[in-house]
């Protein structure tokens, strides 16, 4: 038999401001770590205040939430003012009261409760029928135990998340009760897949991510990069040297943040192991998020199986986490980290300074079987980030930005102005928008390029020769930005334009012409059939 638990509460004080003005998101929280342990949520009283219940009025406006047994959720029982939803609360109180008088619920978890109030005989009957119970909110807590029930763990609410609050009550009452419980870091309870990967926090390193999910980051540099150009804004190049330190610490805080997922507390933890990080690099900043995330975890848990109170909890997981990882990458594995990433730049600038052209050739022309054959996400991105890292702007960046983008511009701006039929049109204008607007959607061109063989041989050779183009002019440049706007992120605004322009005009003009052969075919096509 699974095992029964009431959830009692309010949205508190000081809870309020730490997920309590969101109740449907704290609940939701909570009931996924309650499925993850195999408990069943049995009833609920939960009242949601419009403000801090530390200063709220009897005219406050108020939500009660109940339990919906058919539907299997919470599910709101009435609105109005404090004062009229305090008398439907002590009608809920009696009857869960009841239930836990009639042996239906096994277990309690309280949340900034009223142990005199609303809850009076949830609480009076609990502490007869010694049930366990665990909850957070110092002063009601403290009141609860006083009245005789049995807490097995209690804490203050400072500090902690709805994510870190949901875990400890679990990890709690499944101690007590001696069943096991993996808490669930993914965000889908049903899913069979996400409570397997919330136990093996290495699967869930995800390095491509880290990088996708830390480009605003260097974006951000490359603009602080542009602007100090400006004669009047000469300044900006200190801000620049500050932004290019930054960057470990945003992938630290991403990487941990990805591991744990333990919400604020994994930011912690990533913000110390990154800023300990700074001398290693990017490289180095994600060795020391990662680790940071694996430790925050692990001593999460630890923390609540030796009962520490929530507060503590997310203290210790978050800073010491933070600390070890970033230690262990400041004093050992830094230095290495750098070189690395030295190394792998050193080798990019050799090629490209034996052969500039040709290398521009021949990144172009494989950039797109690269993106096409999920290369590129992997292997070529990270390259662009590490040559970020150091100058703002990339050799590879401007490849991207002529080879895919434009030629992407280009084949839908062809199929814009002479589509082999209407349809296409339509298809065709919001790629091409997106591309020049914002310098990303370069799968706008898949459904053209894999229709028709000869559009996907011109792609390739317009990137090819975008790719010609900045190696001839020498151009380090970077994408994901609009394409008015590239040209002054660059190192060459002149001979990235060029580039630009060549790739994107001659990824038109080969698609234009395919398009008005394939229309005159299919014309005359259609002329021998009515003939």
């Amino acid at each position: 038999m699974k095992k029964k638990v009431a959830i009692i509460g309010s949205s508190g004080g000081n809870l309020y401001s730490l997920g309590g003005k969101e109740p449907e998101k704290l609940l939701s929280e909570l009931l996924l770590q309650i499925e993850a342990a195999g408990v069943k949520c049995a009833s609920l009283q939960f009242i949601a205040a419009k403000g801090s219940m530390d200063s709220v009025k009897e005219s406050t406006e108020t939500t009660i939430y109940g339990w919906d047994p058919e539907q299997n959720k919470p599910t709101i029982i009435a609105q109005g003012t404090l004062k009229e939803i305090n008398v439907e609360a002590e009608k809920m109180d009696q009857e869960i009261a009841t239930k836990i008088e009639n042996g239906e619920i096994d277990g309690l978890i309280f949340m900034s409760a009223d142990p005199n109030g609303a809850n009076k005989h949830v609480v009076e009957t609990a502490a007869k029928r010694k049930l366990p119970a665990t909850g957070t909110g110092g002063t009601s807590m403290a009141t609860i135990s006083s009245k005789g029930v049995n807490v097995i763990s209690t804490s203050g609410t400072t500090g902690t998340t709805n994510r870190t609050r949901a875990v400890t009550f679990m990890t709690s009452l499944s101690k007590h009760w001696s069943i096991s419980y993996r808490p669930i870091i993914g965000k889908v309870a049903s899913s069979e897949s996400t409570q397997n990967v919330a136990g093996l926090p290495w699967k869930r390193i995800n390095i491509r991510g880290m990088m996708l999910s830390s480009l605003p980051g260097f974006i951000a540099m490359a603009l602080v990069l542009a602007l100090s150009k400006i004669p009047a804004l000469s300044m900006m190049g200190d801000v620049f040297d500050v932004m290019i330190k930054a960057l470990p610490v945003i992938l630290a805080v991403i990487a941990a943040k990805q591991v744990s997922d333990l919400d604020d507390v994994s930011i912690v933890a990533g913000i110390v192991a990154g800023v300990l990080s700074v001398n290693g690099g990017i490289i180095g900043g994600i060795i020391g998020g990662i680790g940071a995330g694996l430790l925050v975890q692990y001593i999460f848990r630890k923390c609540v199986e030796w009962k520490f109170p929530a507060t503590t909890v997310n203290i210790a997981a978050g800073g010491i986490a933070g600390l070890i990882s970033g230690l262990i990458v400041y004093f050992l594995i830094a230095p290495i980290a750098l070189q690395i990433g030295e190394g792998i730049r050193s080798l990019l600038d050799t090629l490209v300074s034996m052969n500039p052209i040709f290398a521009g050739l021949i990144a172009g022309l494989v950039i797109w079987p690269a993106i096409i054959g999920g290369i590129y996400h992997a292997a070529i991105l990270p390259i662009v980030l590490l040559e970020m890292e150091r100058t703002g702007n990339s050799f590879l960046g401007a490849v991207d930005m002529v080879g895919l983008v434009m030629v992407s511009a280009g084949i839908t701006l062809a199929n814009i102005v002479a589509p082999r039929d209407k349809g296409e049109a339509a298809v065709a204008a919001p790629g091409f928008l997106i591309n020049v607007g914002f310098g990303t959607f370069v799968e706008a061109a898949y459904p053209f390029m894999f229709s028709n063989k000869f559009i996907f041989a011109g792609a390739v050779i317009s990137s090819g020769l975008g790719g010609l183009l900045v190696g001839l002019f020498d151009v380090r440049g970077t994408a994901y930005v609009p394409s008015v706007m590239a040209p002054l992120l660059s190192n060459n605004t002149v001979g990235f334009i060029i580039a630009m322009l060549g790739s994107l005009l001659c990824a038109f003009i080969i698609t234009l012409f395919v398009n008005l052969v394939a229309k005159k075919k299919g014309k005359n096509k259609s002329e021998l059939l009515s003939a």
